[in-house]
């Protein structure tokens, strides 16, 4: 009687009772979800032709499109398992990851065509390469030798044979950012997105009449399985090629959007928007923040200053990605805003569905709830992935223990709600004294000419390393060092002002907007100063 949890269920039942709802919204193609599942049917019957079987990887390098959205489901419906990469790589990182990942098949957007042509001789396991968009005919002599995705979802009969899926088999391979070292395959089972979706869902409820904005990429933890939790709801993606705060404001009007996800960076760059973007967006819009620990003013400033709510949740990849969710409780209704959105800017208690989430010290024991004391937070339950593909090294450093170790340092309140105050390798120790860049960074984003910081432990003869602020100031602003350094004395512990504030033109960022601190301590030659 047991039927799998799988996200292919939520097809089966949004194909059933919405078929005729308008499910895909890309530029001025619209599909209801009888289209939708349609087309997925027919890449599917064609993604068999080419010999894809069960168990075989198929990659993607698109931006959020129907097309890209459509592999969330064609793939893993004929058992195979999707590889969505992240498309703002370089070659050499899509030649690794296309090659560790033993994909069989590789559909790429038209914009990043030239990059994989120039591998391609490379990828010596793939026998089919597709362009998705534009169009670019196989016979052309800029792009020779490539498959054209709408073409073939059109001469397809859409015949698909569905085989049995265990709810532990592998759905997705999802690549780290790989900052440090090469990116690591994240292998995400059906079962772990299922069980995330269903959490999302059960702590921030859509419906049918829910509008989704895709300002989150797809690419990024399977867009934190919104890619299935907004079909399971029935309710309707509108795709977005591009997030910037205009294209952003003016779809969110014209499609009257109500429910968006966005890394901390995407919404600083949201709420310093000029005025006149903002004109007539629609208010009430729920967002779901994670990626990086948003300051308590970003969230205030998001709030009040577009009128829209602002709900935190914690993850990784690894966790597919949510375990813990910054709940309002109702006692935190009747604080100022300010004080609510410091409430909101941590990062909260478990899922119901997650698992089991905690905050230990050196010896794995628990850290009091007391607000102070750092520990690693870990996890165990039923989002935790499989493991890294390829790689039983690093899948038992970090879950040899039947807990998974998350590199994030983390306090735990009174009231039960964790804060994380920096990655474990980001915290800066000087003169034997702890510092989190979180904390820093959080109070100079409440100066008026901030727009975004970072900060990083940088070496010091004297202190063993000190911190250091990257400051991207708003248009027109400007402050000096010394104004600067005065604002932080006057709300910090003095050991915890940086020494140097380097004004900047741009932060460097992942795709999915995370600040590569990495780079700004190697001083790399891509990072301009103001």
């Amino acid at each position: 009687m047991e039927t799998p949890l799988t996200p292919l269920e939520f097809m089966r039942r949004a194909r059933k009772l919405y078929g005729q709802r308008e499910a895909v919204v890309d530029g001025e193609t619209r599909f209801t979800y009888e289209q939708f599942f349609n087309r997925c049917d027919r890449w599917s019957a064609a993604l068999q032709s080419m010999g894809v079987a069960q168990g075989d990887r198929v990659a993607y390098i698109a931006p959020n499109t129907h097309a890209q959205l459509e592999s969330f489901y064609a793939v893993p419906q004929i058992g195979a398992v999707l590889v969505p990469l992240n498309y703002r790589l370089i070659a050499d990182d899509f030649r690794y990851m296309i090659n560790h990942s033993g994909a069989k098949v590789v559909c790429v957007d038209g914009d990043y065509l030239e990059a994989v042509d120039g591998i391609r001789n490379e990828l010596k396991g793939v026998t089919h390469f597709v362009a998705l968009s534009p169009k670019p005919h196989a016979s052309s002599p800029k792009h020779p030798g490539w498959l054209d995705y709408e073409t073939l979802v059109a001469q397809t009969n859409g015949q698909v044979k569905r085989p049995a899926i265990d709810e532990r088999d592998l759905l997705t391979i999802n690549y780290t950012s790989g900052t440090t070292a090469r990116p690591k395959g994240v292998m995400i089972t059906h079962r772990n997105a299922w069980v995330n979706s269903v959490g999302m869902l059960t702590h921030a409820p859509m419906s049918p009449a829910d509008r989704y904005l895709w300002t989150l990429p797809m690419f990024h933890a399977n867009g934190w399985t919104y890619t299935w939790t907004v079909t399971a709801a029935g309710a309707k993606h509108i795709c977005l090629r591009k997030v910037d705060p205009a294209g952003v404001f003016r779809l969110a009007q014209a499609e009257g959007a109500t429910f968006l996800c966005a890394a901390p960076t995407i919404l600083i760059g949201l709420a310093n928007a000029p005025d006149a973007l903002k004109a007539g967006v629609p208010k009430g819009v729920r967002v779901i923040t994670a990626g990086a620990p948003p300051a308590a003013i970003t969230i205030q400033r998001v709030e009040e200053g577009l009128g829209w709510s602002v709900m935190q949740l914690y993850g990784l990849t690894e966790t597919s990605p949510a375990i813990t969710i910054g709940e309002v409780a109702p006692e935190h209704l009747s604080l100022a805003p300010s004080e609510r959105a410091k409430i909101k800017a941590r990062q909260g208690v478990e899922l119901m569905t997650s698992g089991e989430t905690r905050v230990v010290d050196s010896v794995g024991q628990d850290v009091p709830q007391d607000g102070e004391t750092v520990g690693e937070i870990i996890a165990r339950g039923n989002v935790v992935m499989k493991g890294y593909y390829n790689d039983p090294k690093a899948t038992a450093s970090c879950m040899g223990t039947g807990w998974f170790y998350t590199g994030d340092a983390a306090v735990v309140h009174p009231d039960g709600y964790i804060e994380i105050r920096d990655r474990l390798k980001d915290v800066i120790i000087s003169g034997g004294e702890n510092i989190s860049s979180v904390e820093v960074e959080a109070m100079l984003l409440r100066h008026d000419a901030v727009a975004e910081v970072a900060v990083v432990g940088m070496p010091d003869e004297t202190w063993g390393e000190v911190p250091q602020a990257f400051v991207v100031f708003k248009p027109g602003a400007s402050a000096t060092h010394d104004e600067l350094r005065k604002f932080c004395r006057d709300h910090l512990a003095h050991f915890k002002v940086p020494h140097r504030f380097t004004p900047i033109t741009e932060l460097p960022k992942t795709a999915t907007g995370k600040i590569q601190k990495f780079v700004l301590r190697q001083g790399r030659p891509n990072i301009t100063t103001q």
